[in-house]
């Protein structure tokens, strides 16, 4: 099934002490391009957040205003491509992959979006495969996307998840980029 790929990487790291988190090497490649690998199999990818040297050639737009949030990055994002099935990941996934995102995508089925749980069992919404019209309605239902919680906005979602795996796991601390 056809998808497009938003990647959200327009956080400000300040976990990290406003290192960018996106820039980050792990094994030689960034925590942006290792998500980029695991989604090049899309249609269309589209990063938002600001321009950085990828591996890959990919669409590049930010929220308006910067800086709004992760709703108001998934808004901005949406507003490219046009496949029926959008798997929507941050940049900080770094044990995900081009397998994990075929089977989010695969497994869809009727559901309105089908995601990772990450090791320890957590729902990624920002790992997730998602139909087209349902997050985008989602989005709008919740009005202006500033600063608004990913979790209330696709709370009315019917969601299906993954038995916990690593790939749902993203980066949040140094501590979080042991293997």
């Amino acid at each position: 099934m056809e998808f497009d790929a938003v990647v959200l990487a327009g956080g400000g790291s300040t976990r990290f002490g406003g290192v960018d988190k996106a820039m980050l090497v792990l094994d030689g490649v960034t925590l942006l391009d290792r998500v980029l690998t695991a989604t090049a199999g899309a249609a269309q990818t589209v990063v938002v957040g600001p321009v950085r040297t990828t591996y890959r050639a990919v669409d590049w737009t930010v929220e308006d205003p910067p800086a709004g949030g992760p709703v108001a990055g998934l808004a901005a994002g949406l507003q490219r491509g046009t496949a029926p099935v959008v798997v929507v990941v941050s940049c900080d996934l770094p044990w995900l992959t081009a397998d994990d995102v075929t089977a989010l995508v695969d497994g869809l089925g009727e559901f309105d979006g089908y995601g990772l749980r990450d090791s320890s069992g957590q729902e990624q919404q920002l790992a997730t495969a998602y139909r087209r019209t349902a997050i985008q309605e989602a989005i709008r239902r919740g009005g202006d996307p500033r600063d608004k919680s990913v979790r209330r906005t696709l709370a009315g979602l019917n969601l299906t998840w993954t038995e916990p795996t690593r790939a749902g796991d993203d980066v949040d601390t140094w501590a979080d980029l042991d293997d």
